[in-house]
């Protein structure tokens, strides 16, 4: 089954690029090393006022002076480093690419994959022919009975069907693995683009019916014109069955563990007995249904679309999971679609940099192994678990003196606090490949296998123990994230780097940037889905009535703050969908705040650059969320990322902190003050 729900471990994206260290020669005295603030004030623009628009005030000039990158949909620190990643990575595949290398290898494993990605040639010549068997296991479908089973089929495969499966620590019993069915089925983002009703949504859909039916004619498919119609009308019907965003947040609300011989109860036509036969699982327990309503009325859909609309349905699912490793002009008709209209986005990235995609998503950890040794210094790895050590001492300071929260629950914040474990770097144990087999001129086919080979792998441990030493991210990828069934909060190697980690600039930078990330990782852990969870994993309600109505008031205020921020004239955040980052922010900050306070041990934090260790602790945030969108791909993001936009990661935190007000001499007159009484604290 694919692992697909690792949005569940609330992730983030972050950024990185690393320094080693020069040791003295013995004998000579160490001189002390000059202070740096780590502070860029190239970009700063003095002529708006922190309290104004702290965001600007930090990166103003940057926002000004700067163009994205034409295959760009945003740019901005993170998409700079992770630039950086991706050819550092490139380097190591290339080895590989040009090497002579025995068959079954790691390096003939990557090469081979590299390659077979950028054989242009070879992908054109096959065209359509790789996606053959797929489209004659669905024209072999002879009635309504037999889709169950090719449903099961397909998701071995890694293909998208009305509804989706993955493996995940059971939220309820997080020491083994649990099976979870949730809504899928979708081709464009969330079910909003079916159903808003301005031009620019109106515009989009029929772009997208026009982008299946010349997809279908590129494909030699007969009827596109048509299929594109009958397409968007059951995908619309899906849409309209689809739990809002807002409400599938709700995990104790949502987890509904259904024994096998139940399932009958939520979709009483589906034959649950073949489904499970076919992906391998004859002898699973239960179903965890994540959206139960939805189950229900797809059983409904399901018989009652007539066989040749699912079969056209279906394969228009097949050539839209696969278009990117067909032909070219199904690729860039694909890209068209989705980076283009969907994201603004002029260009596709190299070609290069789609290969090193695809080799870190099919054989990340083998990349990852060679590029921990090439640019993760070891004393990155001890100085975070010291941040994290510090952090962790100022959330405990914080929840013991929190004057909203009562003893009970206090006792339960903190007995999670003191169990949760950080992964610095890399995993202890690198994953094993020698399942996957790799051609060098056969991309559609390296990428099945891949794909059934890692369903296997989750297949093979279903009803063991959950693996507490697997990692959700390959080291090389600059990003973060909080998984709340094992209490732990991961940061691969490529985070640990400036501007938000940097060995050489004095530590309230350090604080404000890498600092507030561990914060927030760790505030994921208290925020309105993660502290549904024990210290344990489990999902499990550990607060008093009363403790849990002040929360939700104090959050229910955050949410209101978030909606009032507009982002275009017709368009604002929505801050029930964005709560969970936002409390992460503001408890990230603010307790990375406390915990460059608490280092300075009662000593005045020394001035560099004009600005004192807590204006810098400031600034330090601001600067790691320096960002520009394109039009197209914000308003995206406002309906399907989590995270708000980057001026409203800093300038909607900024303004609940009493500190930024003392710091900056904020007024009443200025643009983002609030009153004390409107300014919310939680963690």
């Amino acid at each position: 089954m694919r692992k697909t729900l690792t949005g569940a471990a609330a992730l983030i994206l972050l950024a990185g690029c690393g320094q080693q260290s020069t040791p003295e020669p013995e004998g000579v005295a160490a001189a002390a090393p000059e202070l740096v603030s780590g502070i860029d004030l190239t970009y700063i623009d003095p002529s708006i006022r922190p309290g104004d628009d702290f965001f600007a005030h930090v990166n103003g000039r940057w926002v000004e002076q700067f163009e994205i990158p034409a295959d760009k949909s945003n740019y901005g620190t993170f998409a700079k480093l992770g630039d950086a990643a991706e050819e550092d990575v490139r380097a190591i595949i290339e080895m590989s690419a040009t090497g002579d290398f025995a068959k079954g290898t790691d390096e003939q494993k990557v090469g081979d994959l590299y390659k077979s990605y950028l054989d242009m040639d070879t992908r054109d010549a096959r065209g359509i022919e790789p996606l053959q068997p797929e489209l004659d296991r669905i024209a072999a479908i002879s009635s309504h009975d037999d889709l169950p089973a090719y449903f099961a089929e397909a998701t071995r495969r890694g293909y998208g069907m009305p509804f989706a499966l993955a493996q995940f620590a059971d939220m309820k019993n997080p020491g083994f693995y649990g099976v979870y069915a949730f809504q899928a089925g979708l081709g464009l983002p969330d079910r909003e683009y079916y159903f808003n009703d301005d031009e620019k949504s109106a515009a989009l859909r029929a772009q997208y019916v026009t982008h299946i039916a010349k997809m279908f004619d590129l494909a030699g498919f007969d009827g596109g014109a048509a299929a594109a119609e009958t397409i968007m009308a059951l995908e619309t019907r899906l849409a309209e069955q689809h739990m809002r965003k807002e409400d599938a947040r709700d995990w104790q609300a949502n987890y509904n563990k259904v024994p096998v011989g139940d399932l009958a109860t939520v979709m009483p036509q589906f034959d649950w007995g073949v489904y499970f036969e076919t992906l391998g699982l004859s002898e699973l327990d239960g179903l965890i249904v994540l959206m139960t309503d939805y189950m229900g009325e797809l059983d409904g859909i399901i018989r009652d679309t007539d066989l040749d609309t699912w079969k056209t349905y279906l394969a228009w699912t097949a050539l839209n999971t696969r278009a990117g490793l067909l032909s070219e002009e199904l690729d860039k008709q694909n890209f068209a679609f989705y980076g283009t209209a969907l994201s603004g986005t002029p260009e596709q990235e190299e070609p290069w940099r789609r290969a090193v995609g695809t080799v870190n998503g099919l054989l990340g950890e083998v990349v990852g192994k060679v590029y921990v040794k090439n640019h993760f210094p070891p004393e990155a790895k001890e100085r975070m678990l010291e941040l994290v050590g510090n952090l962790i001492a100022a959330y405990e300071v914080s929840i013991k003196e929190l004057d909203w929260m009562g003893e009970a629950t206090r006792a339960e914040a903190l007995d999670k606090l003191s169990k949760f474990t950080p992964k610095i770097g890399y995993p202890d144990e690198w994953r094993d490949y020698s399942a996957v087999t790799i051609e060098p001129d056969d991309l559609f086919g390296n990428v099945e296998r891949a794909t059934l080979a890692e369903y296997q792998r989750q297949l093979d441990r279903q009803g063991g123990p959950v693996d507490r030493g697997e990692w959700g991210m390959n080291p090389q990828r600059v990003n973060a994230y909080y998984n709340p069934t094992l209490n732990e909060i991961v940061f691969p190697a490529a985070i640990l780097q400036p501007p938000f980690f940097d060995l050489a600039a004095d530590d309230a930078v350090n604080y404000g940037a890498i600092g507030a990330v561990i914060g927030h990782e760790i505030g994921h852990g208290f925020d309105d889905k993660g502290s549904t969870f024990d210290g344990d994993g489990a999902l499990r309600n550990w607060w008093t009535i009363e403790d849990r109505a002040e929360f939700n008031k104090r959050t229910g205020r955050l949410v209101s703050q978030f909606d009032s921020y507009k982002v275009f004239d017709d368009l604002h955040v929505n801050g029930t969908f964005t709560l969970g980052e936002n409390i992460g922010d503001l408890g990230g900050l603010s307790i990375a705040l406390k915990a460059y306070q608490m280092s300075l041990d009662g000593e005045e934090s020394p001035p560099i650059d004009g600005y004192t260790g807590e204006q810098r602790v400031f600034l330090g945030w601001a600067q790691v969320w320096r960002r520009k969108y394109r039009d197209e791909e914000l308003r995206r993001r406002i309906a399907t990322d989590p995270h708000s936009p980057a001026e409203f990661r800093v300038n909607g935190i900024v303004r609940n902190m009493p500190e930024f007000y003392t710091e900056f001499d904020v007024s009443e007159d200025d643009a983002l003050y609030l009153p004390p009484e409107e300014r919310v604290k939680i963690w």
